[in-house]
């Protein structure tokens, strides 16, 4: 199973971060010195993708413009002798190959997935992943998923556990473990009530999948919200054919919940040694 590809819907109005996504994507918010979408791409570069395919709408061209050169950006840093920014600043553009597709209606992350199909093309399988999502540390997130969707052949989801009392704000997954961390998929639902499911496995946007995928989100009914839901099509695909669960490794951030977003950035900026100690007094002051 090759993987050349993930798909980033990237079109959904970003609600949960309004104001600041008033006319700024939400996946354009920074965390620390980068924007949240960055860190999405850096995690499919480092699983061996380079093509990245944006499922986008009228109002968020500067996702695309980011992953492109700014030779007048450039040229003012070499002039400057910013060496080491304009590095940086080069080494986005150079990270990956985009290409983008318009999701006319917001129908869901089921549609947006579908939206991608004429660039997806013959490819036996690709990745999918949400864009304002970020895991965390090393060998997870799609490296994890495409490490075992090509051990075992098969589609896998990327799933963690979450409390019994919220299952009904994620898709569910339900299945045998196989080995540690890892289980064959026996049914999917999308946003089950409280008590009507036993699992706790909550999918948390990261998908390898094969290409019939698309023949099932076609036939897929208008589910939950109204929209075409990808669990819905997953759980299809499942009986079908078979899935995999994969339990995540690292750390996950959800930048549209404001404690994740305010957390990711205080998480990365400890990491640098340059801010670490007055990031830290600062943090305390504030806390006493």
């Amino acid at each position: 199973m090759e993987i050349r590809k993930v798909v980033i819907p990237v079109a959904g109005w970003g609600t949960r971060s309004v104001p600041a996504s008033k006319n700024i994507p939400k996946e354009m918010l920074p965390i620390y010195d980068k924007p949240v979408i960055q860190y999405v791409v850096e995690e499919a570069v480092a699983a061996g993708i380079r093509d990245v395919v944006f499922v986008t709408s009228q109002n968020k061209k500067v996702i695309d413009d980011h992953f492109d050169h700014n030779f007048q950006l450039e040229a003012q840093l070499e002039q400057a002798g910013k060496t080491a920014l304009l590095e940086k600043v080069r080494h986005v553009a150079e990270l990956v190959n985009v290409m983008s597709v318009r999701q006319k209606e917001q129908k869901g992350l089921g549609h947006a997935v579908l939206c991608a199909r004429g660039i997806v093309g013959r490819d036996d399988a690709f990745a999918a992943t949400v864009g304002d999502d970020l895991m965390i540390g090393e060998h997870t997130g799609l490296s994890q998923l495409v490490a075992v969707a090509k051990r075992y052949n098969m589609p896998c989801i990327g799933v963690m556990e979450v409390p019994a009392d919220k299952v009904n704000r994620y898709g569910i997954a339900s299945g045998s473990e196989i080995e540690p961390g890892l289980f064959r998929v026996s049914s999917l639902v999308e946003k089950p009530a409280v008590g009507t499911v036993d699992s706790r496995l909550a999918i948390v946007g990261r998908y390898v999948l094969t290409v019939d995928i698309f023949d099932h989100l076609e036939h897929v009914r208008p589910g939950v919200g109204g929209e075409i839901q990808l669990t819905d099509a997953l759980a299809s695909l499942a009986a079908e054919r078979g899935m995999l669960a994969v339990k995540m490794n690292g750390m996950r951030f959800d930048a549209g919940d404001w404690v994740d977003y305010l957390t990711a950035n205080v998480y990365f900026g400890l990491k640098d040694p340059a801010l670490r100690d007055n990031l830290r007094a600062r943090i305390r002051s504030l806390v006493d």
